[in-house]
């Protein structure tokens, strides 16, 4: 029998931990495995052989159950950017000095696109030094950002949150009969999924937001207000749905005098402030009445707002990993494949991690309309069908019930 071990990585989601049951799950299921050992705060865990049996704790319906719909991520993570081997090779002695400590065959990564750099790292090592060790990356991002796989776990949930939120927020807008402005401010760095589910009230009917700004297009503050003022000429309330990331023409953020200078391990620099930016500018532009919302990390943690079908999909490819290591597969990151939208229906492969590691995947630009402000329905097609579902989750005292580690 044999050991395995997984990790989670970057910032949490909604459907990391349905991965992690899905992991723990298949490993329980399976004879030949013996324990499930779960590295505390990410790769990190591993260096420092610190590492809990997840199959002690977590092994009946009822925590599986409750593990699949709690926040964050059980584990804790971590940004931690490894070295080359041949720049650091004591590093990767040490992780597979773990490994070979507490006999684990097989090494789990749920990450991003920076996590599935360290299993490229760690399954090219592995390779040249003939270590039998499988490392398989599984997919996490509510950014949807990861290149090759249809679509990520974590990004359904996030999309219904913040569908569901702007939906709410469209309606309390346009209680007062006066011009006025609402900015939201929406996650994404480079790519615009998530801002491109704002649009999804549509479906339903619902006319906002009217302008909807991606950071794959430049973004110009005069276009900006010149759409606003064209809008109020025949409605009074209009609502829009910002990036985080949006750029000038020159490359610049919008509000990069708004930013600070910092940048994680990665070299991302952290983004906050462009819809407080965008209200000021548009308080002394139009002097209409004017709030900004920033949704924050609320769009990645409201796990009473989980998609059924995203949290279902994040576990069925945490358990399909398991299954590939033991066919074999290594060096490699389960993806989705949609095989047909309507009806939805998608298949779980694997793909060489070369190939996703340090790429990204941005919004279609053919899916932007021609006037760079809102998106086609060929958008509200693809995201609609991955917020599909509800999930019940356990409560006391009026209050959602969340798994914790002993």
């Amino acid at each position: 029998m044999i050991n395995i071990a997984v990790a989670q990585s970057g910032g949490p989601t909604c459907a990391i931990n349905a991965s992690l049951a899905g992991v723990i799950r298949e490993a329980l299921s399976d004879d030949r495995i013996e324990k499930v050992f779960g590295s505390k705060n990410g790769i990190d865990g591993i260096i420092n052989d610190n590492l809990v049996d997840l199959s002690e704790q977590v092994n009946d319906e009822y925590s599986l159950g409750l593990l699949k719909c709690t926040p964050a991520t059980l584990l804790g993570s971590c940004r931690i950017k490894l070295k080359p081997h041949c720049e650091d090779e004591a590093t990767y002695e040490t992780i597979f000095r773990t490994f070979e400590k507490n006999n684990i065959k097989a090494f789990f990564y749920i990450g991003g696109n920076d996590s599935m750099d360290t299993v490229h790292k760690l399954s090219l090592y592995a390779a040249q030094k003939g270590i039998d060790v499988k490392v398989v990356g599984i997919p996490k991002t509510i950014d949807n950002d990861v290149a090759i796989t249809d679509h990520t776990p974590g990004y359904g949930s996030a999309a219904k949150y913040i569908a569901t939120t702007v939906s709410e927020i469209i309606k309390d807008s346009s209680v007062y009969n006066l011009k006025s402005v609402t900015i939201i401010e929406i996650m994404g760095r480079d790519a615009g999924w998530l801002t491109a589910s704002s649009a999804l009230p549509r479906v339903n009917g619902q006319p906002a937001p009217q302008l909807i700004y991606l950071p794959e297009v430049p973004f110009s503050i005069d276009k900006f207000i010149n759409d606003i003022n064209k809008l109020h000429e025949t409605e009074n309330s209009v609502v829009v749905a910002v990036s985080e990331g949006l750029k000038d023409e020159s490359g610049q953020y919008a509000a990069s005098g708004h930013l600070s200078e910092a940048v994680d391990v990665f070299g991302h620099k952290y983004l906050a402030g462009l819809g407080k930016f965008l209200e000021t500018v548009v308080s002394g532009r139009i002097g209409c009445k004017v709030r900004s919302i920033e949704l924050n990390v609320m769009q990645r943690c409201s796990s009473h707002l989980s998609s059924g079908t995203d949290l279902d999909e994040a576990e069925t490819v945490g358990r399909e990993a398991v299954k590939a290591s033991f066919n074999g597969v290594t060096g490699k990151m389960m993806v989705f494949k949609r095989v047909s939208t309507s009806p939805y229906e998608i298949k779980v492969e694997s793909c060489d991690i070369s190939l996703i590691a340090n790429k990204e995947k941005l919004f279609p630009l053919e899916w932007i309309t021609e006037d760079k402000n809102n998106v086609s329905d060929k958008a509200l097609d693809y995201i609609l069908p991955l917020i599909q579902g509800e999930i019940i989750t356990p409560t006391k005292n009026g209050l959602p019930i969340h798994l914790e580690l002993k």
